[in-house]
């Protein structure tokens, strides 16, 4: 895991300033949790619970179905509150493995999952004009398909949320050193962004899956740590990083798909 500190919230003058004095659920008491850094120093739970005492309904898990980081996290928040909200990016190329799972996963925590897909008109001028597989062209082909697909549906669901949840963890990426688990992001208009897990390791959340019985993504069992599309992921060699299988063409410090971090896969500040 990276030793990385995270990144310093901004004050409190400045997070009312970026939402706006009174604006939604962002009152004082939660600015000065999001200042000072206490949660860094919470628990998964503690984090959620927090999270969903102070903006539901207006707060949502996003789970992409195909890492057990949210898994997990859906296993801990149902168990907190059984009307929490869970989301999924279907961006038209998902492996029939997640949409299976995320069937067995509304069965299994009675939860209706609020799908979420691209703009239909965009997506077809996007393959008219770059053709099918325009990702593995280039980094600006493969992050215009990204754009579409995930990044603009995501911009508009996160509208109408105060804050959302992540699965994002320290030692994913390079990318993700930095990750707090409260935060301000200002990538999305300034709502709150929870990442309860960032600095779980990977054996922790897989050791919560096995204890919970918690449903995953058949395609781990088959050397997929993690999934996305399906034409944009693969199974990993022995000895290679969990994330190697994402856009394994491109190089490490640019496989982020624009959902979590800025341009070329960098921070946002979040």
């Amino acid at each position: 895991m990276s030793t990385s500190s995270p990144q310093k919230a901004a004050g409190t003058a400045e997070i009312r300033r970026i939402r706006g004095d009174g604006e939604g659920a962002l009152t004082d008491a939660v600015a000065a949790t999001i200042e000072d850094g206490t949660a860094e120093s919470w628990g998964p739970q503690e984090i959620l619970t927090w999270g969903l005492k102070n903006f539901s309904p207006g707060i949502a898990l996003s789970c992409s179905f195909g890492a057990p980081e949210g898994l997990a996290l859906i296993d801990m928040m149902r168990r907190i509150d059984s009307d929490s909200r869970v989301f999924v990016l279907d961006t038209g190329r998902l492996p029939q493995a997640t949409y299976d799972l995320i069937d067995r996963v509304r069965e299994r925590y009675q939860l209706e999952v609020e799908v979420v897909f691209p703009d239909a008109a965009a997506v077809t001028a996007m393959v008219r004009q770059h053709g099918m597989n325009l990702f593995y062209e280039s980094v600006e082909q493969r992050q215009r398909c990204c754009g579409v697909r995930k990044v603009e549906p995501l911009n508009g669901y996160l509208g109408g949320l105060d804050a959302w949840i992540s699965g994002l963890r320290r030692d994913q990426n390079v990318t993700r050193t930095d990750t707090r688990k409260v935060a301000i992001d200002h990538t999305h208009g300034g709502i709150v962004k929870l990442n309860p897990i960032a600095d779980w390791s990977r054996e922790q959340v897989m050791d919560y899956v096995r204890a919970h019985q918690v449903p995953t993504n058949r395609l781990h069992a088959k050397g997929y740590p993690s999934v996305g599309c399906d034409p944009c992921s693969r199974a990993i060699r022995p000895g290679e990083d969990q994330r190697a299988g994402r856009w394994w063409w491109e190089n490490a410090e640019n496989r982020e798909c624009g959902i979590h971090f800025g341009g070329e896969g960098q921070g946002s500040g979040i």
